[in-house]
């Protein structure tokens, strides 16, 4: 098998070579996937889909790599009101939310634009504009490397929350296969809970727009704010938010809130407050160069980019030098959003 580098198969662009790339495009493969791999006697494989959440180590990974390239959607009335959307897991999130809209079908619509695959959205509960895909998720289908076996696992078992999963927290051991949605048929978005999106669209928070415009008003926000990635720009190589949200107590909520700092509650009820708006209290900005080859992006404080050289163990300690400095001057902690992946120095 050709052997490839971690950089080729992230957005990133930066992680060292694999063992062996199997790439599985026709889900009817899957089997023989199991079988070459267990053959081999590798441990289970690093599972990729676009790697646009991940920061890939420099020393790379030395076993498999299975790269998730199936696509595919099929759809199956459930009432009169609701259809059941069964999604294979490399087919791409932007395409299955534009997917929708065209089919009439109602509760991905803001997820328009966000980078990854179906098969990842579950892993992050990927969201934005206040909807997730926990709002929607039915069940899924993953291989269970420690069992050895095809399991069917419900919305419920899977542990989501504000980014959060059991398949993030149990890493290594899930190959998402194909993901179930519960879609409904109107031609009206969920009533708009962002203010970001509210004010794109020119209408008050709580209405509920055309379908359409809703998705069309999320990629143009997203475009203004430079969530949006473009393969020819000089932010394209990103993973994203570098830091989540983090929780905060009431008492720091209305402490930083008066201070400016935007803060809002999760579904769960914490509060957490925005991690943008720390970078930028410690002096970082949109365009602001960080180190050699690592700035923010020209739009967004929080989405950190690779320029020119420089490296994945760089990039990681950039995170966590900005996360210390925060802790300093607020004694709030940042969390990165992006996961590691291959080896790693202890």
């Amino acid at each position: 098998m050709p052997r490839r580098t971690l950089a080729s198969l992230t957005t990133l662009r930066l992680g060292g070579p694999t063992g062996d790339t199997l790439t599985i495009s026709d889900p009817s493969h899957w089997p023989d996937l199991v079988h070459t791999i267990n053959r081999r006697g590798h441990e289970t494989p690093l599972t990729l889909g676009h790697g646009s959440n991940v920061i890939a180590s420099d020393a790379g990974h030395p076993g498999t790599v299975a790269v998730i390239n199936t696509r595919g959607i099929t759809a199956e009335r459930v009432d009169d009101t609701t259809v059941a959307v069964t999604v294979n897991a490399g087919h791409p999130l932007t395409d299955l939310t534009a997917w929708a809209v065209t089919e009439h079908l109602a509760g991905i619509e803001c997820l328009a634009g966000i980078p990854g695959t179906a098969g990842a959205a579950p892993v992050q509960n990927a969201g934005a504009y206040g909807q997730q895909i926990s709002d929607t998720l039915h069940h899924l289908h993953a291989w269970d490397w420690h069992a050895g076996r095809m399991r069917t696992i419900p919305a419920q078992e899977c542990q989501l929350g504000h980014r959060h999963s059991r398949f993030k927290q149990e890493p290594g051991r899930w190959t998402i296969l194909s993901t179930t949605l519960h879609l409904t048929r109107t031609d009206t978005a969920a009533p708009i809970t962002s203010r970001h999106l509210a004010r794109e669209l020119g209408i008050p928070v709580g209405t509920r727009p055309p379908l359409a415009e809703t998705t069309a008003a999320v990629l143009a926000n997203r475009h203004h704010r430079g969530l949006l990635l473009h393969p020819d720009s000089p932010d394209a190589r990103q993973i994203g938010s570098a830091f989540l949200d983090p929780p905060v107590t009431p008492e720091q909520a209305a402490r930083w809130s008066a201070a400016g700092c935007p803060v809002h509650t999760d579904r769960d009820g914490h509060w957490r407050v925005s991690a943008g708006w720390l970078l930028e209290l410690i002096g970082c900005h949109p365009g602001y160069r960080i180190t050699e080859g690592i700035h923010c992006s020209r739009r967004r404080t929080l989405a950190l980019t690779a320029r020119g050289e420089t490296t994945a163990t760089t990039f990681a300690q950039v995170l966590a030098d900005l996360a210390a400095q925060v802790d300093a001057n607020t004694g709030i902690n940042l969390r990165p959003e992006p996961v590691r992946v291959g080896h790693w120095p202890t």
